[in-house]
């Protein structure tokens, strides 16, 4: 029901509360008013003719005369009870009529002086007022009949109503305009609140009344003005939130109490293989024994400092925390590089030592065997070349590490410029030919029309070059080495070396530009390689935005390909 009507409904129950109070209360004390004016006006009536009555004369005259005169019933007793004058009645009819001294007005009178007694007549049959007084002759009694008076208070209570109806149509005019003046800033009010609560924070009420509905208004509005600045904050703090977690190269998973994932970001969803739009329950996660024992955990309100597990092929740390209102959050570090590295940095150091501790061997025991003072003048000549031929492969070992620490650090930034491939080649090749010759390879340079230069360090370029040479030199016992180029459709140009050597086997293709990794690992080191020359080739075409790689037949040969990126700009 809509205030408008409430408020008229409740103007029109007022009112009407108020008009049958007032009539009812018209009724009773006009009611009783009226009966007790009549009581005193019949009283001296009576006494009137009471009074004349002593005087002497005729009663039933007396009786008729007054009653004429006063307009109401006049009826003279004498003391025995019988009416001796009645002016409802002629002389004959007064024998009709009952002995009066047991009507309880007359005992009244008789008793008190007055007598006042409401009852039906049993002559006249309708009811009467009657007021008798005593007197010395008798007793005289003057009645009307009680409907005058029920005619009386009839029209006194229309008039009420009457008064009462006109008051509730007055109040229903007014209550309907207080009603409308009220409700109609109140349903604008109502509308903006409705606006407010479905998120619009922007509606405003256009009102200008005094008093309660304008301050609710001014209210409102203050109170709108404030959700909409605690919603921005809100929204600006979860945006922040929001890139704060997914830029975390961690992966964070948000679990509710009713373990649904309300929260991931894109590491977490790399790391656990998950594409389902949040929420999703937990179900959807890996099952994974120690990821479900760090979330069950968590969940029961326990904390999971890091435990690792491998899971879709990364090495994860997990920790587990559980929320204050319930919840937990998962964090996922990704171990699998930094394993991979300390695997690496293992290895590597397992190399070097293996690397450097076979030409230390043989240094060490040829310099305590040229201690001996009968050694032949030969075998001395003989061991110190063994001695500086292993001292210089130490010294190139070392070298190369080096060149390869500084690249990977950083330490060295290429110096790029137009290079010309075929002059970088033949220096190259020129190094190379002592080698090639006592082997009988032939060396040739193959350019290509559209690729005669490269966008590269020239001094790095001579180096890449120079290691494919070697390598290739070293891995071929006959045929042809060849230095060639072929541009890349103007993304830039390949550099390679092709060789008609032993070939590599393909479990062995991917593993060749490692630190130390040989073939034939007892050959390679007979034939003078550190194990490092393609390791450094890799990371100085890297080092331009390059890349390199391998193909290789085993009995047909190997061609190792270094692509430049073309020149920006």
């Amino acid at each position: 029901m809509r205030l408008t009507t409430r408020l008229l409904l409740g103007a029109l129950a007022i009112v009407g509360v108020n008009v049958v109070v007032m009539a009812l209360i018209v009724n009773y004390q006009l009611s009783g008013r009226l009966r007790d004016q009549a009581v005193d006006a019949l009283t001296r009536n009576a006494r009137s003719v009471a009074a004349q009555w002593e005087l002497g004369g005729d009663a039933h005259a007396l009786a008729r005369a007054h009653g004429a005169a006063l307009g109401h019933r006049v009826t003279v007793i004498r003391p025995d009870g019988v009416v001796s004058g009645d002016s409802e009645f002629d002389r004959d009819g007064l024998a009709l009529l009952d002995n009066h001294s047991t009507r309880p007005e007359v005992l009244a009178a008789r008793a008190t002086g007055v007598g006042v007694a409401t009852r039906t007549s049993p002559s006249r049959g309708d009811d009467e007022l009657n007021v008798a007084v005593a007197t010395r002759s008798g007793t005289v009694r003057v009645s009307m009949p009680v409907s005058e008076l029920s005619r009386r208070v009839r029209s006194a209570r229309g008039a009420v109503v009457i008064a009462g109806l006109v008051a509730l149509m007055v109040a229903l005019v007014v209550a309907g305009a207080l009603a409308r003046r009220i409700v109609r800033p109140l349903a604008e009010l109502s509308g903006v609140a409705r606006a407010i609560a479905t998120g619009d924070l922007t509606s405003r009420a256009e009102i200008d009344a005094p008093g309660e509905v304008g301050e609710l208004s001014l209210s409102l509005g203050d109170l709108s003005a404030q959700l909409a600045a605690r919603a921005a904050a809100r929204d600006a703090y979860e945006a922040l939130l929001v890139q704060l977690i997914e830029a975390l190269n961690e992966g964070v998973v948000g679990v509710n109490e009713r373990r649904s994932v309300v929260r991931v970001n894109e590491t977490a969803r790399r790391l656990l293989g998950v594409v389902e739009p949040i929420p999703f329950s937990t179900d959807v996660l890996p099952r994974d024994r120690v990821l479900r024992d760090a979330l069950d955990a968590s969940l029961a309100g326990a904390v999971t400092e890091e435990v690792e597990t491998e899971l879709r092929g990364f090495r994860l740390a997990i920790s587990a925390r559980p929320l204050p209102g319930g919840g937990a959050v998962l964090a996922l570090l990704d171990l699998t590089r930094l394993r991979r590295l300390e695997a690496v940095r293992r290895d590597f150091v397992a190399n070097v030592s293996h690397e450097l501790r076979t030409p230390l061997t043989v240094i060490g025991g040829f310099a305590e065997t040229l201690t001996q003072p009968d050694l032949a003048a030969a075998d001395r000549l003989q061991f110190a070349a063994k001695i500086l031929t292993n001292t210089r492969r130490m010294q190139h070992i070392v070298d190369d590490l080096l060149d390869l620490s500084r690249i990977e650090s950083g330490g060295w930034v290429p110096n790029p410029v137009d290079a010309d491939v075929e002059s970088v080649a033949a220096d190259a090749l020129s190094a190379a030919r002592d080698v090639a010759d006592r082997k009988g390879l032939e060396l040739q340079v193959q350019i290509h029309p559209g690729a005669r230069t490269v966008w590269a360090d020239p001094t790095a370029l001579r180096q890449i070059i120079g290691n494919l040479l070697d390598n290739s030199v070293r891995h071929t016992a006959t045929g042809l080495v060849t230095v060639f180029t072929e541009p890349l459709d103007g993304r830039g140009t390949t550099v390679g070396v092709r060789d008609t050597g032993v070939g590599i086997a393909p479990d062995h293709v991917p593993r060749i530009f490692e630190r130390f990794y040989r073939v034939d690992t007892a050959r390679a080191r007979d034939d003078g390689g550190t194990g490092l020359g393609l390791a450094i080739v890799k990371h100085l075409v890297e080092a331009h935005g390059g890349n390199v790689r391998a193909e290789s037949i085993v009995g047909e040969g190997t061609t190792i390909l270094a692509r430049f990126p073309a020149r920006l700009g």
